[in-house]
């Protein structure tokens, strides 16, 4: 299937770049030097197309976060690992790609908001869990406002009334929101945690 994850790479890419709406099927074929039956052999319309590219990244993102989760020695350096994540992500991507999913992709949304609504919304709480346990964490919040709360926080990137496309790197957004919702959660012990973390990302 190696013609296929070519296809997905190919247009995936386009569309963190342009958004979907504005990438056409003979745009990928032409970037990728085949033809259209080529794509259309193994997707039946852009739709289907969209909605392959857009489940493979998630799955991707949802393995690497659990990855961070077995790497990373507690709550905080997880979220480190994620900062660095972000920042491979989201370099680059145009926010309007959401728009378009929103309003010309229906299927693909609806996967982007399932995987928001379970996956990441189980990886957010279960860090604030384990932060509280390791006595990082401040144990005064509440942990299903403070999930919800983040995982509001996480969508202000893709909302160009706020944050301009072309004004600010959505990679750079994404981290000091992380890290300013990471200031209002530490005790004393994970402020220390916080700062080293930033030292070694200085050196």
């Amino acid at each position: 299937m190696e013609i296929q994850e070519r296809i997905l790479d190919t247009a995936f890419s386009l569309f963190c770049q342009f958004g979907t709406r504005s990438i056409t099927m003979d745009d990928i074929a032409q970037r990728m030097g085949v033809s259209k039956k080529t794509l259309y052999a193994h997707f039946a319309d852009k739709d289907e197309l969209v909605v392959h590219a857009i489940s493979r990244y998630l799955n991707r993102m949802d393995k690497e976060c659990i990855e961070n989760q077995e790497l990373a020695s507690n709550a905080i350096d997880e979220l480190f690992l994620v900062m660095k994540m972000m920042d491979q992500s989201f370099r680059n991507m145009n926010p309007i790609i959401l728009f378009d999913l929103q309003k010309f992709h229906t299927k693909a949304y609806q996967v982007f908001q399932e995987y928001m609504n379970t996956n990441m919304q189980k990886t957010v709480r279960q860090n604030l869990e384990r932060g509280v346990r390791e006595g990082l964490y401040r144990s005064d919040f509440d942990i299903g406002i403070m999930t919800q709360y983040r995982m509001a926080t996480s969508m202000l990137c893709f909302q160009p009334d706020i944050f301009p496309y072309g004004k600010y790197d959505m990679s750079k957004v994404q981290c000091i929101v992380l890290e300013h919702f990471l200031y209002g959660l530490v005790s004393p012990e994970g402020y220390k945690r916080v700062e080293e973390n930033k030292l070694q990302l200085q050196k």
